[in-house]
Protein backbone atom coordinates (compact mmCIF):
# COMPACT_ATOMS: atom_id res chain seq x y z
CA UNK A 1 0.00 0.00 0.00
CA UNK A 2 1.37 3.02 -0.99
CA UNK A 3 0.04 6.15 0.93
CA UNK A 4 2.30 8.93 -0.20
CA UNK A 5 1.02 12.25 0.31
CA UNK A 6 1.45 15.24 -2.55
CA UNK A 7 5.20 16.89 -2.43
CA UNK A 8 4.80 20.33 -1.05
CA UNK A 9 6.11 21.40 -4.42
CA UNK A 10 5.12 19.53 -7.59
CA UNK A 11 4.34 19.95 -11.33
CA UNK A 12 1.58 21.55 -11.92
CA UNK A 13 -1.19 18.57 -12.38
CA UNK A 14 -5.27 18.61 -12.62
CA UNK A 15 -5.67 15.58 -10.23
CA UNK A 16 -6.43 17.05 -6.90
CA UNK A 17 -4.59 14.00 -5.33
CA UNK A 18 -1.87 15.06 -6.89
CA UNK A 19 -1.61 18.81 -6.71
CA UNK A 20 0.77 20.49 -4.22
CA UNK A 21 -0.09 22.68 -1.48
CA UNK A 22 1.51 25.77 -3.37
CA UNK A 23 -0.52 25.16 -6.68
CA UNK A 24 -3.16 25.31 -4.52
CA UNK A 25 -2.58 28.72 -2.67
CA UNK A 26 -1.29 29.95 -6.12
CA UNK A 27 -4.62 28.90 -7.09
CA UNK A 28 -6.64 30.92 -4.58
CA UNK A 29 -4.79 33.76 -5.17
CA UNK A 30 -5.52 33.80 -9.04
CA UNK A 31 -9.17 32.94 -8.05
CA UNK A 32 -9.28 35.85 -5.33
CA UNK A 33 -7.50 38.37 -7.58
CA UNK A 34 -10.21 37.36 -10.08
CA UNK A 35 -13.06 38.04 -7.40
CA UNK A 36 -11.71 41.10 -6.60
CA UNK A 37 -11.14 42.34 -10.39
CA UNK A 38 -14.76 41.42 -11.23
CA UNK A 39 -15.98 43.26 -7.39
CA UNK A 40 -14.53 46.16 -8.46
CA UNK A 41 -15.85 46.46 -11.98
CA UNK A 42 -19.40 45.66 -10.78
CA UNK A 43 -19.15 48.50 -8.15
CA UNK A 44 -17.79 51.27 -11.23
CA UNK A 45 -20.70 50.07 -13.25
CA UNK A 46 -22.71 50.48 -10.08
CA UNK A 47 -21.18 54.58 -9.45
CA UNK A 48 -21.60 55.67 -12.82
CA UNK A 49 -25.14 54.12 -12.77
CA UNK A 50 -25.65 56.10 -9.75
CA UNK A 51 -23.84 59.09 -10.61
CA UNK A 52 -26.28 59.51 -13.84
CA UNK A 53 -29.50 58.98 -11.98
CA UNK A 54 -28.05 61.81 -9.51
CA UNK A 55 -27.56 63.99 -12.12
CA UNK A 56 -31.41 63.86 -13.08
CA UNK A 57 -32.19 64.02 -9.62
CA UNK A 58 -30.46 67.28 -9.02
CA UNK A 59 -31.72 68.75 -12.48
CA UNK A 60 -35.34 68.13 -11.39
CA UNK A 61 -34.92 68.89 -7.65
CA UNK A 62 -33.85 72.34 -8.70
CA UNK A 63 -36.14 72.66 -10.92
CA UNK A 64 -38.79 71.82 -8.58
CA UNK A 65 -37.34 73.81 -6.24
CA UNK A 66 -37.26 76.81 -8.65
CA UNK A 67 -40.96 76.73 -9.73
CA UNK A 68 -42.06 76.80 -5.72
CA UNK A 69 -40.16 79.80 -5.44
CA UNK A 70 -42.12 81.19 -8.47
CA UNK A 71 -45.26 79.73 -6.96
CA UNK A 72 -44.40 81.64 -3.45
CA UNK A 73 -43.31 85.00 -5.00
CA UNK A 74 -46.75 85.16 -7.19
CA UNK A 75 -48.65 84.35 -3.62
CA UNK A 76 -46.74 87.14 -1.94
CA UNK A 77 -47.83 89.33 -4.71
CA UNK A 78 -51.27 88.02 -5.25
CA UNK A 79 -51.35 88.99 -1.23
CA UNK A 80 -50.19 92.48 -1.78
CA UNK A 81 -52.82 93.32 -4.67
CA UNK A 82 -55.54 91.68 -2.13
CA UNK A 83 -54.10 93.40 0.79
CA UNK A 84 -53.42 96.94 -0.91
CA UNK A 85 -57.47 97.19 -2.09
CA UNK A 86 -58.27 96.79 1.38
CA UNK A 87 -55.54 98.34 3.62
CA UNK A 88 -54.03 100.57 0.89
CA UNK A 89 -50.44 99.78 -0.54
CA UNK A 90 -48.07 100.84 2.71
CA UNK A 91 -50.16 99.10 4.91
CA UNK A 92 -50.48 95.75 3.03
CA UNK A 93 -47.02 95.90 2.26
CA UNK A 94 -46.13 96.44 6.02
CA UNK A 95 -48.45 93.42 6.72
CA UNK A 96 -47.05 90.87 4.44
CA UNK A 97 -43.45 91.82 5.27
CA UNK A 98 -44.46 91.26 8.37
CA UNK A 99 -45.96 87.87 7.95
CA UNK A 100 -42.67 86.82 6.25
CA UNK A 101 -40.29 88.12 8.51
CA UNK A 102 -42.21 85.60 11.35
CA UNK A 103 -41.79 82.90 9.03
CA UNK A 104 -38.62 83.63 8.64
CA UNK A 105 -37.71 83.39 12.05
CA UNK A 106 -40.29 80.26 12.65
CA UNK A 107 -37.81 78.67 10.15
CA UNK A 108 -34.73 79.75 11.41
CA UNK A 109 -35.48 78.68 15.28
CA UNK A 110 -36.15 75.28 13.70
CA UNK A 111 -33.34 74.97 12.01
CA UNK A 112 -31.43 76.24 14.59
CA UNK A 113 -33.31 73.37 16.98
CA UNK A 114 -32.38 70.33 14.38
CA UNK A 115 -28.81 71.57 14.40
CA UNK A 116 -28.56 71.47 17.86
CA UNK A 117 -30.28 68.36 17.92
CA UNK A 118 -27.91 66.59 15.43
CA UNK A 119 -24.94 68.12 17.28
CA UNK A 120 -25.37 66.03 20.63
CA UNK A 121 -26.49 63.18 18.31
CA UNK A 122 -23.06 63.71 17.23
CA UNK A 123 -21.32 64.04 20.35
CA UNK A 124 -23.31 60.73 22.03
CA UNK A 125 -24.94 63.39 24.25
CA UNK A 126 -28.43 62.30 23.28
CA UNK A 127 -28.90 58.60 22.24
CA UNK A 128 -32.65 58.53 22.07
CA UNK A 129 -33.59 59.71 18.67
Amino acid sequence: MNDESPPLIAEHCDDPAQRSLVDDVRQMVSDGRTLLEAELAYQKSRAAVAGVGAKGVAVWGALALALVFFTLMALIVGALLVLAHYLGPVLATGMVTGVLLMATLGAALAARSKWAHTARQLADQDPAP
